[in-house]
Parts: structure tokens; C-alpha cells; sequence
């Protein structure tokens, strides 16, 4: 099976160097809006379809990544220092001389493919003028548009060393996108012979058409006539749909349309000429909870093909297995791999359900609660304790976990860095289970906050006592055989929301909240 073992991109969209260590089998990429899942896609596609055309349609200005661009033009913009943009894309030994040589960026010899974009040294004087000029002025136009393997031999699209289609979910109703679609499965479906053979007898019936069914037509007719294409344009593979129930697709639904495409893409295909890497955009886009837990089954079940996913999903990270999870940060161009997570915590979070994976792992900032009730009310007491802010706008996500996940979503934490603040109950012993329950956790981004008095042992105890006032104002009064706090402690949510509702901008938070909000403000 050939699959790709490297990408590495330079000056190549956000990133001005970018590259990860992939997966045989599956490489999921998270990260919040902007961090540069989709230009990784787009970086495979390019480089695996060594399309040209492709780079001009899209256009060198919106491919080098703008700010080296910024930087060049800022500075004292000498030939010499013109930047390039590159990819690599480093290959399984596939024995073929073509692709092996040492011609990238590591001088390693290995086989793999390399798009180069350089400016070209012939116009030298024409790329003076330019940059000689009173406005800010990059030279795109005098930029060659390279394909080469690493035994620096130039390819093409004509030449494909690995059968890949990307499928984007958000182009799902786009006609030219469905067009190519299907020209890549029939590709992955059909040998040459086979398309030969189909070519011919589709261009042959075409002339039966015009010469029987329009004969009579034609034949009273003079100078004009009507005939049918038999153009380029107009061939077998521009012609071909792909029909469910003897139903075109593009005539399903946009979810059933998504669905459907990459189920077909998925499938095993024992054609020589099957597709060897998937490239999968949101492809949660527009299915169903329920349709989207059968694709996830699809693509866990897939043989014989490398699958790189961009998500914002975590039913489809989790699902699918977080060790294949591949985190790129708006903040930051660094890779981090999710596979060093402990198994177990790895499994954890493929079994549990409504888990927060992708929350977590993309803030900053999380505050983990324990319960609804913690939940409902930390926004309210957060802005009362800090003037008036909101976690929102200063980056802080609350994220309601249970206790017995508290370690889980600790254990990415410490992975990726992200300053956490744990608050939980002490359950009436506060050195057992909030001291000697975390020292595996220390570090200068953890930190678990809990009431120390053992007789104040959840969140309701506390928030009563600190508030006993308010809280008899609104739970005392109709009520003869339960006290305030026993209402409280049976109706944590119910009690909760209406704490909310009617004394939330009077409410204190218990010292142990004050002080989590003030250690993770810092």
C-alpha cells in the first residue's frame, strides 16, 4: 500500500514552516478556525495531483503565506532574498527510481514529491523593475510552478504516483466539484483498457443518435442541421453521474449528497487503480447525529486507504480515536500528536458520551466543574467577583466534566499545555480526594480548588453558607418541612436556575471559586 510518512510545508498559507509525522491509516486534523486544516488539505491535493492549472486557479498570492510576503516587501527587497514556497510530501518505499533521490529540503535520499514555487532567474531584470517600483509590489507573476520527485524529475497530473480525491463538504451542491468527483471514482473504478473501451462505445452511440434518431429531422432541413457534441467538453467522463435508486445524488439532499460521496469513496475497491489517500473536509457538514455515527462506522471499517480528516467534530475525534489526532493551533505552527496520550484516557474518550474533547483541546484557558449546577452559575459568579468581566471575553471556557473525568481531560491538559483550573467537592475529605488524589498532576498550568473545611463538602454547602441570606429570601418562604440548603442539595440544577434568574447579580462566590477565578485570570 503506498502512503504518505511526511508533510512538510514552507511559506505555504499560515504556515511559514509546517510539517508532521502521518499515519498509515488515519490522520485526523483539529484545530479552531484559521489554524490550517483546510491548507493542509490543499496542500495534498495540489502536490498529489501535480496540477498546475490547479495553482494558477487558486493563484500564487493567496498560496504564499502573507506575511513572509509583508516581510520581504518591509524590508530592503534584494532578488536574492525572494522567498519560496514549497511542499514535500515524503513517500513509503515504492522501489521506484523516479521518486527516489535526496532532492528536498532535508537532503535525506528517500522517495517522495516536492511542488516548488522560485522566481525565475530569466527575468531577473523584469523582476527589478517591479520591485523597483513606488508601490508595494511582489513579484507573483515571474514565479515558476514546479513538479518534481525527490530523484528531481519533473511530473504532472498525467502521471499520478498515488490515487487521491478530496472531498469537501462545504462544495457538496457545487457543480464542478461533483463533476470531478465523479471523474476521480470512475478513475479509481475503471482501467485504462476499461476507459478506452467506454470512451469509444460512448462516442459511437452519440453518432448513431445524430444519424438515426435526428435523420428525419435532418433531413428536412438545408444549410443548418443538429447534430451532438463530440467535443472534449462533452465526453463520457463530463457525462457521468452517479445515481442512488436509480436517482442522481446531486438531486439527494445535501446531507444524503455528503453521506453518499464519501461512502462510495470509502468503499474497497480491488481495481489496480483504486484511490491510495482520502482527503476528508468537515465531513460532518450538513449529515445528521444519526448519519454521521454511520459514517464514522464507514470510515473506521475503510481498507487499503490512507484518510487525512479535517474536523471540528468530536464525536468524529473521539469516535475515531483520539491517538490519531493531529492538533494544529491558530496561535501557534507547532504540530502536537494526541497519540502520546495514556491509552487508557485514549479509550476513555472514545466510550464516553457528550464528552467536550474539541472544547478542551482547542482553549486556552478551562475551568473544569464538576456539576450542572457549577455550570449554570460560574459565569454569574465569575462577572459579580471580577468587576463586571466575562469568561467569554477574556478566553475562558467552562466545561462541566464530572468528577471521575477530572483526570482525563487533565491528562490532555498536561499534553498540550493548557492552564486548567479543577473545581470540585472534597465529599467531606479534602487531603484524600483534593491533595493526595492529583500529585501526578503538578505543574504550574494545574490547579485543583475545593473547599479545605471537610464539613463544607459540595458545591451547594458552600454556596448556601456564603449566601444563606438570599438563599432563604428565595427557597424559605411556602416551604415548612425542608430547609433551604435540603432543597438545594436535591434540586441542584432546578435550585440553580432559578438562583440565576432571580439573585444572580447578588450572589458570592465561595473562596475557594474566588480564588480559582483569580488564578486563572493571571
Amino acid at each position: 500500500m503506498k502512503t504518505i510518512t511526511k508533510i512538510v510545508l514552507s511559506n505555504f498559507k499560515r504556515f511559514k514552516h509546517f510539517e508532521f509525522d502521518a499515519d498509515p491509516k488515519l490522520n485526523i486534523l483539529i484545530g479552531d478556525n484559521e489554524a490550517g486544516k483546510s491548507s493542509v488539505l490543499t496542500a495534498l491535493d495540489i502536490i498529489l495531483s501535480g496540477s498546475r492549472s490547479k495553482v494558477e486557479t487558486l493563484g500564487l498570492e493567496t498560496l504564499f503565506n502573507i506575511n513572509v510576503i509583508k516581510d520581504f516587501l518591509n524590508g530592503t527587497k534584494k532578488i536574492e532574498d525572494l522567498p519560496t514556497l514549497f511542499v514535500e510530501v515524503y513517500l513509503s518505499t515504492q522501489n521506484d527510481p523516479v521518486l527516489n533521490g535526496k532532492y528536498n529540503s532535508t537532503a535525506t535520499i528517500c522517495d517522495g514529491l516536492r511542488l516548488e514555487c522560485a522566481p525565475i532567474e530569466e527575468y531577473t531584470k523584469e523582476i527589478s523593475e517591479v520591485l523597483a517600483g513606488d508601490q508595494p509590489n511582489f513579484p507573483f507573476e515571474y514565479y515558476s510552478i514546479k513538479f518534481v520527485t525527490f530523484s528531481g524529475e519533473s511530473y504532472s497530473g498525467y502521471r499520478k504516483f498515488l490515487k487521491h480525491l478530496l472531498i469537501d463538504s462545504s462544495q457538496i451542491s457545487n457543480e464542478y466539484a461533483t463533476r470531478e468527483y465523479t471523474k476521480s471514482i470512475y478513475a479509481a473504478h475503471a482501467t485504462v483498457l476499461d476507459r478506452n473501451k467506454h470512451e469509444n462505445e460512448y462516442r459511437m452511440s452519440k453518432s448513431q443518435f445524430r444519424d438515426k434518431a435526428l435523420a428525419e429531422m435532418n433531413d428536412e432541413l438545408d444549410e443548418y442541421k443538429f447534430s451532438v457534441r463530440t467535443s472534449a467538453k462533452s465526453n463520457l467522463e463530463t457525462d457521468l453521474i452517479i445515481t442512488e435508486d436509480d436517482i442522481p445524488i446531486e438531486n439527494k439532499g445535501k446531507g444524503r449528497q455528503c453521506f453518499i460521496k464519501t461512502e462510495f469513496a470509502l468503499r474497497k475497491n480491488n481495481s489496480e487503480h483504486q484511490l491510495d489517500t482520502l482527503l476528508l473536509e468537515e465531513p460532518e457538514n450538513h449529515l445528521s447525529h444519526t448519519n454521521m455515527k454511520k459514517l464514522i462506522q464507514r470510515i473506521s471499517e475503510s481498507e487499503n486507504k490512507q484518510l487525512f480528516i479535517a474536523t471540528h467534530n468530536s464525536l468524529i475525534c473521539t469516535r475515531l480515536g483520539l491517538l490519531h489526532a493531529i492538533i494544529l493551533n491558530s496561535g501557534t505552527e507547532k504540530s502536537i500528536y494526541l497519540k502520546s496520550l495514556p491509552p487508557d484516557t485514549a479509550k476513555f474518550f472514545m466510550k464516553a458520551p457528550d464528552n467536550n474533547i474539541l472544547e478542551f483541546v482547542l482553549s486556552k484557558k478551562v475551568i473544569l466543574v464538576e456539576g450542572d449546577a457549577e455550570f449554570i452559575l460560574l459565569d454569574a459568579l465569575y462577572k459579580n467577583y471580577s468587576a463586571d468581566s466575562l469568561l467569554e471575553k477574556e478566553g475562558v471556557h467552562v466545561i462541566s466534566v464530572g468528577g471521575t473525568s477530572f483526570k482525563r481531560y487533565l491528562d490532555l491538559a498536561m499534553l498540550l499545555d493548557i492552564k486548567t483550573a479543577v473545581l470540585r467537592d472534597n465529599d467531606k475529605n479534602y487531603l484524600v480526594n483534593c491533595v493526595d488524589n492529583y500529585t501526578d498532576y503538578t505543574s504550574n498550568n494545574i490547579k485543583v480548588f475545593s473547599d479545605s473545611d471537610d464539613a463544607r463538602y459540595t458545591f451547594e454547602v458552600c454556596l448556601y453558607q456564603d449566601n444563606k441570606a438570599v438563599c432563604d429570601d428565595l427557597f424559605l418562604p411556602g416551604r415548612r418541612s425542608i430547609k433551604p440548603q435540603e432543597y438545594m442539595l436535591g434540586n441542584k440544577a432546578e435550585a440553580a436556575f432559578e438562583l440565576l434568574d432571580k439573585k444572580g447579580t447578588v450572589l458570592v462566590a465561595p473562596k475557594y471559586i474566588q480564588d480559582a477565578i483569580k488564578w486563572i485570570k493571571e
